[in-house]
């Protein structure tokens, strides 16, 4: 059965050394409230083009905390694209990377930065043990 949390969540960015100046790369730490709980560590990296509203960036996050009273971790990838300001984000549980009581965890993560509080929507199962 599909379960869904909502919730909200705050970043802090710290650049991280680059080999390529066409390429940045960050460390993303979150505070994460709501349904979810925790906190978040991400490594992600991001490029630019030379077309006003075309970047992308790809991050893996593992998450540590507490969802719907079930305590572990587990890991994100992302996969955004803005291909001239159109978006397109993809945020989903890397199979098989839930510990403790969210082993079994699979989902999707929504993003909704559209304002200046971050606002996630999940939905997720975890199958049983």
């Amino acid at each position: 059965m599909t379960r869904r949390a909502i919730g909200t969540f705050t970043t802090e960015f710290e650049p991280l050394p680059i080999d390529d100046d066409t390429i940045s790369r960050m460390q993303v730490r979150k505070t994460i409230a709501g349904d979810l709980t925790g906190t978040g560590r991400a490594e992600m990296l991001s490029v630019g083009t030379p077309v006003d509203g075309s970047a992308g960036y790809v991050a893996i996050d593992r998450i540590t905390g507490t969802l719907h009273g079930r305590s572990g971790s587990f890991v994100l990838q992302h996969y955004g694209l803005m291909d001239r300001g159109a978006g397109t984000l993809i945020v989903r549980v890397v199979p098989d990377s839930g510990t403790e009581e969210l082993a079994g965890l699979t989902g999707t993560f929504e993003i909704d930065n559209s304002s200046a509080e971050h606002r996630y929507t999940f939905d997720y199962d975890i199958a049983p043990g």
